[in-house]
């Protein structure tokens, strides 16, 4: 199995919003990307989310995505976790993707479930003179993000568990292992005698339970993984 935060995507230009000098440094993550701030005040939401769509659209997706999905086609990653909204693993050609933090790739509504694709979600936004996109029934519409203050998808974190219960090794790709429920995923394989891999370049609270620890960069170590294996 592999696990990927954002650190597998920093080499595609997304900064790392949790690390030293990211977003959150400048903003506060509970004014502008909660779940409370997208209820109350939507139209600060939305500032600060529209300009956060473009961004992540206008990049693609870097070797170590590829090297996973191609994994993934060899049949030897069986399953891919991501704490990502990206998208750019299955840019990259990954299939079912389970992504525990929610993804842009739609927009629905609270209040009467109605979905739109992620170009109506944009286009209503910039159409508002507010700049915040609405729901046929009136109410504001959200992304598929998973917000601060917002129940995570159960059916993702429960999809996460039952693939690390059956993992032999974990490949963990770029993220600290901070952030609950995902940083108990190790545990879990741990527990039932699998191995972690870890590959980040940043610390992690398992780097004295793991196999494998690696500190360089994802792109070329996850090629060079790929280039290390017998032909496909």
């Amino acid at each position: 199995m592999v696990l990927t935060g954002a650190g597998i995507s920093t080499e595609s230009g997304i900064p790392d919003f949790r690390s030293a000098g990211g977003l959150w440094e400048t903003y506060d993550p509970m004014k502008v990307a909660s779940m409370g701030t997208f209820t109350t005040d939507p139209a600060l939401f939305w500032r600060f989310h529209r300009p956060r769509i473009d961004m992540l659209g206008s990049v693609d997706p870097n070797p170590a995505h590829l090297a996973v999905a191609e994994l993934q086609r060899r049949g030897i990653v069986k399953t891919l976790i991501t704490q990502n909204i990206d998208r750019l693993h299955s840019r990259a050609g990954s299939p079912d993707v389970v992504e525990v933090h929610g993804s842009l790739d739609k927009g629905y509504c609270l209040r009467c479930s109605q979905t739109v694709s992620m170009d109506e979600l944009c286009a209503r936004a910039d159409a508002a003179e507010d700049g915040v996109p609405r729901c046929n029934c009136g109410y504001q519409l959200k992304s598929g993000v998973v917000l601060f203050g917002e129940a995570m998808p159960i059916e993702a974190i429960e999809a996460a568990y039952d693939a690390c219960e059956r993992a032999d090794v974990l490949l963990v790709i770029g993220t600290s292992l901070l952030v609950t429920p995902v940083s108990n995923l190790p545990s879990v394989v741990l527990s039932r005698g699998g191995q972690l891999a870890i590959l980040t370049e940043g610390e992690t609270p398992y780097d004295e339970r793991c196999a494998v620890r690696i500190t360089d960069k994802a792109g070329p170590t996850m090629q060079a993984v790929l280039e290390a294996l017998p032909p496909a």
